[in-house]
């Protein structure tokens, strides 16, 4: 079902990884350019990945071992992109002059939290579902 809490937390989790890489740069080069996640093709593809691996999760709800299974992918490549953060943070904080670092490199994280709480939840449904079953 549509309106259940876990919806509510993989919509949000579709809104950081999409949404906010447009608003939020992941850092800012020696020379001052900000650079977002649409420069870099491998991290806006991860990110519109990931956002869509929520949206199709959320319309996966009639199956929800297949929906447990699609958040399980999407920490997974979430994972994936905050490790290529750290690699990439790694590698500019070695310059002379320091670059700063933008907030967007700890979107992945927010959508970590929230797809292990829809998760948390569909489990819930599901154990809900086979007490149920066992009472019949």
């Amino acid at each position: 079902m549509l309106q259940r809490i876990q919806t509510l937390y993989l919509l949000v989790s579709a809104i950081v990884s999409a949404g906010l890489i447009f608003v939020f740069h992941l850092w800012v080069t020696n020379d001052g350019v900000k650079i977002f996640a649409i420069d870099n093709m491998v991290y806006f593809i991860l990110f519109i990945g990931s956002a869509l691996l929520s949206l199709i999760s959320i319309f996966r709800f009639k199956n929800r071992q297949s929906q447990f299974v699609l958040g399980r992918l999407n920490m997974i490549l979430n994972f994936i992109l905050l490790g290529l953060f750290v690699y990439q943070s790694l590698n500019l904080s070695g310059e002379t002059v320091v670059s700063e670092k933008g907030i967007g490199i700890f979107l992945p994280i927010i959508s970590i939290v929230f797809l292990a709480l829809a998760n948390k939840a569909i489990k819930k449904d599901e154990d809900l579902v086979k007490s149920v079953d066992r009472l019949r």
